[in-house]
């Protein structure tokens, strides 16, 4: 279901690992400083990204398949273009519950793929933005 509460956004934001495709080793990017944040928020940020080998001192691997560790939330930060594929990717898996396109960045069809699989669906909000309002 897409969510929009701010008690389903608390709710996403309860879980404890997530999974950033996209995630920058480059600090200063919203793609590395934003995982950073929800590292020192206790999350167990795992990052993904073909063009990184360790990022947060641990090891990356290249796509949302390659992840060994249960996900709960898959966040994106890759061009609205390449989320359809994201959402497949994710769809294959069942620890999935939450699927998050940050800021700028949404594909209403992949969305409805999500929601109709039965996972949450959160577009187009930073995460970090929400974490710190809903946390405050």
């Amino acid at each position: 279901m897409t969510i929009e509460s701010d008690e389903e956004l608390r709710d996403v934001l309860s879980a404890e690992t997530i999974a950033v495709v996209g995630c920058s080793s480059t600090p200063g990017k919203a793609a590395h400083d934003v995982p950073a944040y929800l590292r020192r928020q206790g999350y167990d940020v795992i990052p993904v990204n073909p063009f990184a080998d360790e990022i947060f001192d641990r090891s990356v691997p290249n796509t949302l398949a390659d992840v060994e560790e249960d996900v709960d939330i898959v966040c994106i930060f890759r061009p609205s273009g390449e989320v359809s594929e994201i959402v497949d990717d994710a769809l294959e898996r069942d620890d999935v519950r939450a699927i998050w396109t940050q800021q700028g960045i949404r594909d209403d069809e992949a969305a409805k793929r999500a929601e109709r699989d039965g996972r949450n669906v959160v577009q187009d909000r930073c995460m970090k933005v929400e974490h710190r309002r809903l946390s405050g």
